[in-house]
C-alpha cells in the first residue's frame, strides 16, 4: 500500500509541480505572487475539454492547443494588468492579481455556468500491475508528460538566449537592462512559459480527476503556490520538488488517515517547514545593502 500511495502521490504531485513552476518563475523575475495563475490553469482545463468534446481532438493536440491558448492569455494578463503597475507598490500588484483571478473565475461562470463537468476520456483506461503496485495508463502519461515538459523548460532556461535573459533579469533587473536586455519581452516570455505549463496542468487534472468546474483553480492553485513556497519560491528545482512533496503528502494522508484531512495536512506541513526553514527547502535568503 505504501508503494501504491507513492505512485499516486507522484502522479498528483507532477501536476502540482507544473503549476508551481509558473508561480516560482514569475516571482523570481518580478517578485509578484500571480494569484491569477490558478485560473489560467482552469482555463486550460476548459479549453482542453472544449477541444475534445466539440472538435474531437485527441490527447496531444488538445494538450498543445491548451498550452498555446493559455500562453497567449498569460501574456495578455501581464500586458494589460501587471505591466502598468510594475513601478507601483507590491501591495497594488498583489491586489490586482487577486482581482484578475476573481474576474476570470466569474466571467467563466457567466458563460459556462457553475456546474461540474465530466471530462472526456482522452486516454485508454488500461491498468498495469508490477509487484502488487497498480499503474494506470493515465498515470504513466501524466508523469511522462510532466517530465518531458520539465526537461524542455530546463533546456530553455539554461541553454537558450531567452533563458539566459530570464536568469539575468531575475538576478538584477537594472543591470540586465543596462546590458541591453529587453525587460518587457523577457517578462512576457516568462508569463508565456508559466501559463503554458498551467494549461498543460489543467488538461492533466481533467484527466486525473475526470471533472472540472470554473472554481477549480482556487484550491488547486493555492496548493501549487504552497508547493512553490515549500520548495523555495524562485527556485525551479524547488518548485518541482515541492510539487512532488505536496502530492505525496496528500495521498499518504488520504490513504492512511482520512481524505477529508488532506488539505489541512498540506497547510500544516507548510507551516512546519516555514518555521524550520523560512526560505523553503531549496530557497536562499538574500541580504540587503544598507
Amino acid at each position: 500500500m505504501f508503494l501504491q500511495q507513492i505512485v499516486n502521490g507522484i502522479s498528483l504531485g507532477s501536476i502540482y509541480a507544473l503549476m508551481a513552476l509558473g508561480y516560482t518563475m514569475v516571482y523570481g523575475i518580478i517578485r509578484l505572487i500571480n494569484f491569477a495563475h490558478g485560473d489560467v490553469f482552469m482555463l486550460g482545463a476548459f479549453i482542453g475539454f472544449a477541444l475534445s468534446t466539440r472538435f474531437s481532438f485527441s490527447f496531444f493536440p488538445a494538450l498543445l492547443m491548451s498550452m498555446a491558448a493559455c500562453a497567449a492569455i498569460g501574456m495578455g494578463i501581464e500586458r494589460i494588468a501587471y505591466r502598468p503597475l510594475r513601478e507601483s507598490s507590491r501591495i497594488a500588484a498583489l491586489i490586482t492579481a487577486i482581482g484578475v483571478s476573481l474576474f476570470i473565475e466569474y466571467t467563466m461562470m457567466y458563460f459556462v455556468g457553475a456546474r461540474v463537468r465530466a471530462y472526456t476520456p482522452l486516454l485508454p483506461s488500461s491498468i498495469y500491475t508490477f509487484r502488487g503496485v497498480i499503474f494506470s495508463f493515465q498515470q504513466i502519461v501524466i508523469i511522462a508528460t510532466t517530465v518531458a515538459l520539465m526537461l524542455l523548460l530546463n533546456f530553455i532556461v539554461l541553454k537558450t538566449k531567452r533563458g539566459k535573459a530570464m536568469r539575468a533579469v531575475a538576478a538584477d533587473m537594472d543591470a540586465a537592462q543596462l546590458m541591453g536586455i529587453d525587460i518587457n519581452k523577457t517578462i512576457s516570455f516568462t508569463f508565456l512559459l508559466g501559463s503554458a505549463l498551467a494549461g498543460a496542468a489543467g488538461v492533466l487534472v481533467g484527466i486525473y480527476y475526470n471533472s472540472i468546474n470554473p472554481l477549480m483553480g482556487s484550491m488547486l492553485g493555492m496548493k501549487a503556490f504552497i508547493a512553490a513556497v515549500f520548495g523555495g519560491i524562485g527556485s525551479i528545482p524547488g518548485a518541482m520538488l515541492g510539487g512532488l512533496g505536496i502530492g505525496i503528502i496528500e495521498t499518504m494522508v488520504a490513504g492512511y488517515a482520512n481524505s477529508m484531512y488532506r488539505d489541512a495536512a498540506v497547510f500544516l506541513f507548510l507551516i512546519i517547514i516555514l518555521i524550520i526553514k523560512p526560505t523553503g527547502l531549496l530557497g536562499s535568503s538574500s541580504g540587503e545593502k544598507v
